[in-house]
């Protein structure tokens, strides 16, 4: 019978293979990648428990198996370049180019376990052999692997089973988290399936490998692809896909989630990062993504790590390709700040029902940094807490929109006159309108249509018997009228101020330009405001007369039935 031999130095088998692979999901990963050079559509990982101890692994795909040659010159060959002895093309079946280079990965198997079993079929002969790791390390320099079968004669399909038994890890499996791991090493497709099994507990857990559950321990917010930004005219830009995600709260540094993976056919061939010397970006916390570069695995020198977590950034291809990268990753940092803050705006009008900027952008500027350094206070980087509301919505009441024309308590007819204009910083249409509205109640109160306003506010106000009064119906706390002189001084009050209003307000604005007028300063915001408070002062005046004289005729008419 035929011997298998392999050849090695041990203290690399313990540095590449134990030290290096000492962790489930990388280890696992290079033997589902051969897997996959194999042709396989599927693969299944099985963890045997028993009371809650780790027993075995086992490792099946339907690949093309391997037959005692592939074995020997292959497998057990540490260190071949399988593209160098094999070309580097496309497998029969599906058409994969191979994700393996070193010849490095088998030595994963000895990161998690003392005894490995490997059971393979190919073209109909089917081979097993053991690989023992103790009496491989006390070798020196050449294993001769125990072999069960050679060649025999097997009607089973094409496959491989391996089996990792003496495990080194002492807990439980956990394969929601195995897989989780393993969705970060591969991209899977419909071609290819990678399924975990668990036995001994009290019922079979399944888990599937997929892409959706690398990121599934985060609140996608937003994501950005080739359509969504400007990739310039970097030589590799149109072979190259990404997606860049950010998430709604900061991703934990334990995760190891935080920044941007690199794949090579299907395989990561660099670990999170931003591609930038400085990671202080506030973004950085939120960031994440892949990116699929196979070019990396067509260029003359092998820039990829031995462990398949970092890529050789000294080489030139690899540093424009990174400062690519860091322009693509400041490019989704400055959109992404625009977005969340358009974001927080919503959440924030959604939550409190007020339109932030479109209230900030009416306060004066002094109100204004008050307000948002308030409001800041109140924040998170979610938003305002919404614990804080009934606090905005305080501040909000007492500095509302426009707030100098809210405090100046106008009436409800000349505010309502006035706002169009003064909103629009149209001070002399603001004022203009509601010395109208002013001027067309008096008409109404009155019965007096005289169209001349000055001349109006004449005929209607005064002490005369004949005119309409504003001051009746008022008395001291003792229940008696005002003096004569007193009542004499209100009336005319109304006619004077009343006829100002339109001699040194509204007749200026109609004989010279507004331009002339509000670069002189003559007519200001603050001189729009206190007319606004004048007329709405008269306006009170006005109204209480009316309402007192239709309750006068109110009781007459009563009286007379």
């Amino acid at each position: 019978m035929e011997e298998l031999v392999l050849k090695f130095e041990p203290k690399t088998i313990e540095h590449l293979g134990v030290k290096m692979y000492s962790t489930l999901p990388p280890a696992l990963a290079e033997l589902i990648s051969n897997a996959y050079d194999a042709d396989a559509s599927e693969v299944e990982v099985t963890f045997h428990e028993q009371s809650g101890t780790p027993i075995s692994i086992v490792v099946k795909d339907n690949g093309c198996g391997m037959s005692f040659s592939d074995i020997q010159n292959k497998f057990l060959a540490i260190g071949r370049d399988r593209r160098q002895t094999d070309g580097d093309k496309p497998s029969p079946k599906y058409g994969r180019l191979p994700t393996g280079k070193k010849g490095l990965g088998k030595l994963a198997l000895f990161g998690i376990a003392k005894e490995i079993i490997i059971d393979t079929v190919k073209a109909g002969k089917r081979n097993r052999f053991t690989l023992d790791w103790d009496t491989l390390y006390s070798s020196e320099g050449q294993y001769r692997p125990k072999t069960e079968v050679i060649d025999e004669v097997s009607e089973k399909p094409d496959s491989t089973y391996i089996y990792l038994k003496k495990l080194k890890r002492k807990s439980k499996f956990d394969i929601s988290s195995i897989a989780d791991g393993l969705s970060r090493i591969f991209i899977t497709d419909d071609n290819f399936k990678i399924n975990l099994k668990k036995t001994g507990g009290s019922q079979l857990e399944e888990e599937t490998v997929k892409n959706e559950r690398r990121f599934s321990q985060i609140d996608k917010e937003f994501s950005w692809n080739k359509n969504d930004l400007e990739v310039g005219d970097y030589k590799y830009a149109n072979d190259v896909e990404f997606e860049f995600i950010t998430s709604e709260k900061p991703i934990k540094p334990s995760s190891g989630l935080r920044g941007i993976t690199i794949f090579s056919r299907g395989k990561l061939v660099n670990a999170p990062e931003f591609f930038s010397d400085s990671t202080s970006s506030h973004v950085f916390q939120y960031l994440t993504g892949w990116i699929r570069a196979d070019f990396i695995d067509l260029l003359d020198e092998d820039v990829i790590s031995t462990n398949r977590q970092s890529l050789n950034w000294e080489h030139d291809e690899m540093q424009v390709f990174r400062a690519w990268l860091q322009e693509l990753v400041s490019k989704v940092s400055a959109d992404w700040r625009v977005k969340r803050k358009g974001k927080k705006e919503d959440e924030f009008k959604s939550r409190t029902g007020i339109d932030k900027e479109k209230w900030m952008s009416t306060l004066p500027k002094d109100i204004k940094s008050s307000a948002e350094k308030i409001i800041t206070t109140l924040s998170t980087d979610e938003g305002v807490d919404e614990s804080f509301n009934p606090v905005v919505l305080a501040l909000h009441q007492i500095i509302p929109e426009y707030p100098e024309l809210h405090w100046r308590h106008l009436h409800e007819e000349i505010k309502d006159a006035s706002k169009k204009g003064y909103e629009g910083s149209n001070y002399y249409s603001a004022f203009l309108e509601a010395a109208k509205r002013y001027a067309n109640r008096v008409r109404e109160y009155s019965g007096n249509n005289n169209e001349h306003d000055v001349d109006l506010m004449g005929q209607v106000f005064g002490f005369e018997e004949n005119k309409w009064k504003v001051a009746v119906g008022y008395l001291r706390a003792n229940n008696t009228d005002f003096a004569s002189n007193t009542l004499k001084n209100i009336e005319g009050a109304q006619r004077k101020l009343s006829q100002g209003i339109f001699e040194g307000g509204r007749n200026i604005v109609a004989h010279e330009e507004a331009l002339d007028l509000a670069k002189s300063g003559i007519f200001s915001e603050k001189d729009c405001l206190d007319l606004l408070s004048l007329i709405s002062h008269l306006m009170c005046r006005v109204e209480t007369a009316n309402r007192i004289k239709n309750e006068a005729e109110a009781k007459g008419a009563e009286k007379e039935k």
